[in-house]
């Protein structure tokens, strides 16, 4: 469906300047519209091309639904895993293991990134391609730039399927996906099909919603453009020894792998760390929960998906798919309910603490505050909020 193009990264560079100057929201959206085509006309597009592209073009109210609900990130690591790591599901990604030895070997060479990534999201975003989602992309996107929640961040990718319409690979009355805009198998958005999409099978084209070799290359393509380190760690099980210091922990801690071993963690599974660099302990359920020491590759998987508990859960099925046993929950304190979690995150901004949205959700900001305030208040500060925080607070 999508050929690729030399030079579309500056292409996409180039539209988003437009954009970021023209990123208006809100109000009427037949008169959102009209400043929307003079800004398509502006990325040069003909009259002729913008009529074509806006032609039936209409806010979708279930988009906007489905942006507010999310409710899916508001369970905890375990939960969630437990929910997405079916055995069924590790049995699919297994076999793609081996069905598409080759193809996967590839993508490690050519881009650096191991097979149990690529299987992880293809299994995670679409159940390896087979629900790619039912929402008139065109629409999705038109939706969520009027709506004024994130227009900087919507609008480029409408400018983006233009572009990919003017040449005709993107048909915006037909071609679906997620409500959030992203197409086919591993679900990009239409600015990185534009600077990333990779034709994997050969045929002069870039379909990622048909070709498997087209989708995972062109998902390797984009992991590693975020920054992937080839043959370098992610994520590993460890275990946390009797009276361990929680002093540093979470994303803003970064320590070198030696002093971590110095501080006598261990992989769960037995053996030692690995050396040198730089790694950060993951707690998503506190010091009685799960353990994870995290490297940079991490990071970069944060590029993919912002939700901390879904990028830890893709990290950690990326390592059951290539062998390691099934993470141990531990016992942790009981988290907070969505309301609950509200109420924290408006009395953590009442203290000064930049939280994002008061969303329900623990994400980055939330947990480093909690953290904060955890040492504050004299608990043990392993980012995980409950109830005995809410009440101190």
């Amino acid at each position: 469906m999508w050929r690729s193009f030399s030079g579309a990264l500056a292409l996409v560079l180039g539209l988003t300047t437009i954009s970021a100057q023209a990123a208006t929201c809100g109000g009427d959206f037949t008169t959102w519209l009209q400043d929307l085509r003079a800004d398509l006309l502006a990325a040069g597009g003909t009259e002729a091309e913008v009529s074509r592209f806006l032609r039936g073009a209409a806010a979708d109210p279930k988009v906007l639904a489905a942006d507010r609900r999310q409710g899916v990130f508001q369970r905890n690591f375990t939960d969630f895993s437990r929910r997405l790591i079916s055995a069924d599901r590790l049995n699919k990604a297994r076999a793609k293991l081996k069905s598409e030895a080759s193809l996967l070997a590839r993508a490690e060479k050519e881009y650096g990134v191991p097979p149990g990534i690529l299987l992880a999201f293809w299994a995670f975003e679409t159940d390896f391609g087979a629900v790619q989602g039912e929402f008139n992309t065109r629409n999705a996107l038109l939706t969520l730039a009027h709506d004024c929640r994130r227009p900087g961040l919507f609008r480029p990718q409408i400018l983006a399927a233009f572009e990919l319409s003017r040449r005709g690979d993107f048909d915006p009355a037909t071609t679906r996906g997620a409500w959030a805009g992203e197409i086919g198998m591993v679900q990009m958005l239409p600015a990185d099909l534009l600077a990333r999409g990779v034709d994997g099978d050969g045929d002069g084209r870039v379909d990622l919603q048909s070709s498997v070799a087209d989708a995972l290359l062109s998902g390797a393509a984009l992991i590693r453009d975020h920054g992937w380190q080839a043959a370098a760690p992610w994520i590993t099980e460890v275990r946390l020894p009797q009276g361990f210091d929680l002093s540093h922990n979470g994303l803003n801690s970064w320590l070198p792998v030696a002093d971590w071993r110095a501080k006598g963690l261990r992989p769960r599974e037995g053996g030692d760390l690995p050396e040198g660099g730089e790694a950060a302990l993951l707690l998503p359920q506190g010091r009685l929960g799960p353990a994870f020491l995290v490297w940079p590759n991490f990071r970069v998987l944060t590029e993919w998906n912002q939700s901390l508990t879904y990028v830890t859960m893709a990290a950690y099925f990326a390592t059951r798919i290539e062998g390691a046993a099934v993470f141990d929950p531990g016992d942790p304190v009981p988290g907070l309910n969505p309301e609950q979690m509200k109420t924290l995150q408006q009395k953590l901004k009442q203290r000064g603490h930049d939280v994002g949205n008061v969303d329900g959700i623990l994400g980055l900001m939330t947990r480093e505050a909690v953290r904060r305030e955890q040492i504050r208040l004299g608990l043990p500060p392993d980012a995980w909020p409950d109830q005995r925080l809410l009440e101190q607070l």
